[in-house]
Parts: C-alpha cells; structure tokens; sequence
C-alpha cells in the first residue's frame, strides 16, 4: 500500500503554520495592530525587497500592494511550514525545532527593534497553538496509516483491544485526518482574515477619536468654476474624494500618531533650530490650496494620482523661521515610520503652494494619509515631497543625505512629467454613438505647477484632434478632456491621447519603465463601436 504519511505530514506543517498565523493576527486585536505577526514581518522585509520588485508589485496590485503582500508571507509561511512537516517524518525533534524556530522569528525580529515583550504576547500564544495543532495532527496522521494497513509509526501506539473488531474501512481515519485539517486551514484563514479586518476596524476607529477640530481657513481656495468638471460617465471627478484617493507607502499598516503630542523639527544647515506643535501650528494662519498628487510608480495611464483641497501651512515660512544656511540644497523630511524622502530646497522656499497639510478636502487629514500632518508640494512625484506623518525636516545637502527611495536606484528630484490618461470609453468597451452620431472619448491630464495648455487625440492611426478641456482650477491641478467623433465605423479602433503643457513640452511618447524617475509613453485604450 502507497505511504501517505509523507503528504500527511507535510499537510499537518501547512495547517499548524496557518493555525499559528490566525491566532497571532487574531490575538494581536486584544493588544495593538504592532504585535500581529505577519505585521512584523512585512515590515522588516519591505527595506528589503529589490527596487524592480517593489516597482512591479505596485504596478501589478497598485493600492493593494500590502494586501497582496501580507497574502504572500501566508503562502511562503504556509510553504515553510509544510517543508518542515516533511522533514518531521522521519527527524520529529528537528521539525519541532524548526517550527518554533519560525513561530518566534517575529518575536526576536520585534524585540530586536525594540519592541515590548507585551507586544511579542500574540505570536508566543500562536506559537503554543500551532505547536499543538502539529502534534495532535501528525499523530492523527500515524495513527490513520496504521488503521489504514500503512506503515508503522513508532511514535504512535494503538491499543489493540480498542481496536480489535472493529468495521472501520481502510481509509476511514484518513479522511477524518482531511476533514480536520481542512477544518483547521479554514479556521486559521478565517482567523486571518479576520484579524486584518480587525486591525483595519480600530485604525479607522483610532483616526475618528483623534480628528482634529480644524479652524477656518485664512486664506480659501478659490471656488471651483462651473466648467471645471465636464460631468461625463466613468470619468474621474475633479477633485478625489477622500475615501478614493491613492495610497502608496511603506507602511504595512498607517502609524498611529497622536496629535497632542506630535511635533515637528527643523534642524540641520540652519542658524535657528524650529519646533512647532500641533496647537502652535493650528494658530497659524492656514491656507487652501488645490494640488493633485502622483506616484512616481504610477504606469502609464494609471490611476494613482488624484486631486484634492489641502489646509495647511506655507513651509517657506516655516524654513523662514529657521534660516536655511548658504550651500543647503534639500531637506530630507523623516516620517513618523522613519521613512525619509529628499526634497529640492528650493521647491519649499519658492512661491508654489508647498504646505505642511493638516486638512484634505476639508477635514483632518485621514490616517491614511498622513494623520496628523504631511507634507504637499506641486510639480514633485510623492516619493521625493510628500512624507506622510511628517515629524522632522532637516536642511542639508544632496551630497551629504540620501533617501530612501534614492538609495533603492530611484532619482533624486523627482519633478512631474506631463502626463493624460483615457477614462471614456472603458477598456474593450463596446460603444454606441450619442445621439448627435458621435462617439465621445475623455480623460484626465496633469502637469502639477507649470499646468496643461492642450490635449490631443487620435483614433487608430488618424490624425490628432484638439480636446475641449475643462476650467484650470490652477496649475497644479490637473484637468478633464473631451473629444468627440463622427461617423466613426464599426467595429474595433484605438483611441489615444498625448498632453503638452503651458511650457510647450509635449508629452514624451517613447515608452520607458518609472525607474528612476516616472513611466513615459502614450496611453492608449481599444474599444469598439456597434
């Protein structure tokens, strides 16, 4: 008869590791979202996975970037822990070693880092249990081989006279093997699932209890003019609302900041050091302004860019206070999660709407993004200006300081390209001509701080027409195009759009990939009339 045992067992090491996952992630709900397991994992591997990685990864799952990367630490966990299963075939103490081994993995790494023992509590507990769960599993695997006519398991003795007489079939205790631990893989997910859900719950919780009651205005963004948003079906709004703007960061999950006790610093190459907390920030006169944010790693035609009204502060009067030194070029702004990002000097001290933002389309910043304050430059890709949960700016030199996404190969400056996107119609959509016969393409374009001055579009390889283009609410907004047209044939076409801006750069048509310094090339979208 075929051994089994080795599947078994290799299935008791998939299902333990899953088991200790659920209840580490589950527990850590009863203490905080830092000691969950595969939180201390993912963020102790983000620093340390390759550029090219992290770059497809976003392009690939775009904002779901982390969930995409707490589902591979469960598979590669899941992985390991079947290997390790293998390997307790024949070498038990040894697998016994190795899954505590990587039961306690997050423990050392938090501690190492200088967490608390307390927070270490819900991977110790996940450990006991899944621990238990082997045992009892391989066991039960033992013992179903051996009533099934299998080998003989040395580790497991049957009582004969139990047994003796007895009508299970071959196979009996095999399936009840299958059973519970399809039960328990489904437990462990579930448990999983749910303390991630959980995690998400009290984040959102935590950013409602510390919102900040924001005063009005000194300065208001002008009002939106009425042709500003075209009104056209399945195109993106003028301004992103909260809940739908883009999150791209390395934080696995957004830390939680209290804004009674935050506080920013500004050191470094200056003659006066500045430290401003947040009531002394909120007495100051704030400012509106509207500035649309992209990711460096958006890809052509993507959607991780979104517009909206920022409350904060004029750095440049901030960077006043402190008096920059002669032969200072950047700030190096430092993230409440030790992120850091490097910003041209000149670009917070020039008269662009470059702002320590405390509001976001008229509430407090969301914890998300950036609770209880970030930083908003236009005419900057995020990477290199907007730090989230911002606590210190230190005025330095590009020579002397490096970022963290500049030692990861990207560039250093990071300004904006002009760029457009088709949003109408959708992609393999099938369309029918309006009722004036034509067929209506649209979309966005963007050139934060210089501002779009033309989009043009062509269907196949036809030639480029003008685009109506919506109000300018300013240059660092980006605007909505429309082109309609006529008599189009049926059947399958292409429509694709290039932008030029106030400065008359055309947008760059030559493919190239976002490292080191933003995607280029001309999106394009298929679709066919009816």
């Amino acid at each position: 008869m075929t051994d089994r045992r080795p599947l078994l067992f290799t299935l008791a090491g998939i299902v333990a590791t899953l088991v200790y996952f659920g209840a580490g992630e589950f527990i850590s709900g009863a203490f905080s979202a830092t000691s969950a397991p595969l939180l201390i994992l993912g963020q102790t591997i983000i620093p340390l996975v390759p550029t090219a990685m992290i770059k497809t990864a976003i392009s690939i799952f775009g904002t779901n970037d982390k969930l995409a990367l707490v589902i591979t630490l469960v598979i590669v966990g899941a992985i390991l822990g079947g290997v390790i299963g293998r390997i307790g075939l024949h070498r038990r103490a040894l697998s016994f070693v190795l899954l505590i081994g990587l039961g306690i993995l997050p423990v050392v790494l938090l501690l190492s880092t200088g967490g608390s023992f307390l927070d270490a509590v819900p991977a110790l507990l996940g450990v006991g249990l899944g621990c238990a769960v082997y045992v009892g599993l391989i066991r039960f695997a033992g013992r179903a081989e051996q009533l099934s006519g299998g080998p003989v398991d040395n580790d497991v003795k049957l009582d004969a006279d139990a047994h003796s007489g007895t009508d299970l079939h071959p196979g009996t205790d095999r399936r009840a093997f299958f059973g519970l631990a399809a039960g328990l893989s489904v437990v462990g997910i579930a448990a999983i699932a749910a303390g991630q859900s959980a995690a998400i719950l009290a984040r959102n919780a935590a950013g409602a209890v510390t919102k900040l009651v924001l005063p009005r205005p000194a300065t208001s963004a002008p009002k939106i003019p009425a042709g500003a948003d075209l009104d056209i079906e399945g195109l993106a709004p003028i301004i992103t609302p909260n809940d739908d703007f883009y999150r791209i960061d390395t934080a696995l999950i957004p830390p939680s900041v209290d804004a009674a006790s935050w506080s920013l610093r500004i050191h470094g190459m200056v003659d006066e050091e500045v430290t401003i907390t947040m009531d002394e920030l909120l007495e100051l006169p704030l400012e509106e302004h509207r500035v649309s944010l992209t990711c460096v790693s958006n890809e052509v035609g993507g959607d991780l860019v979104g517009n909206a009204t920022w409350l904060g502060y004029p750095v440049r009067e901030l960077l006043k206070r402190a008096k920059p030194q002669d032969g200072a070029d950047m700030v190096l702004s430092t993230s409440d999660d030790g992120f850091t990002a490097s910003t041209p000097l000149e670009t917070l001290t020039d008269d662009r709407a470059s702002l320590l933002a405390v509001g976001m389309n008229g509430e407090p910043l969301p914890r998300d993004h950036g609770f209880p304050a970030r930083l908003v430059v236009p005419g900057l890709y995020g990477f290199v200006s907007a730090t989230k949960w911002v606590t210190e700016l230190e005025v330095t030199r590009f020579a002397d300081k490096e970022a963290y996404w500049t030692t990861r190969g990207w560039s250093t400056h990071g300004p904006v390209l002009v760029a457009s996107r088709v949003d109408v119609p959708r992609a393999g959509a099938q369309v029918n001509p309006n009722k004036d016969g034509q067929i209506v393409t649209a979309g966005m374009a963007w050139a934060q701080h210089v501002g779009i001055a033309e989009v043009r579009v062509r269907i196949d390889s036809g030639d480029w027409h003008t685009a109506e283009l919506s109000e300018e609410l300013n240059s660092d907004t980006w605007r909505q195009w429309r082109c309609a047209f006529d008599d189009l044939e049926s059947g399958s076409h292409t429509v694709t759009v290039r932008a030029v801006d106030a400065d008359g750069n055309v947008q760059i048509s030559e493919r190239r990939p976002a490292i080191p310094g933003s995607a280029t090339g001309l999106h394009d979208r298929d679709f066919t009339v009816a």
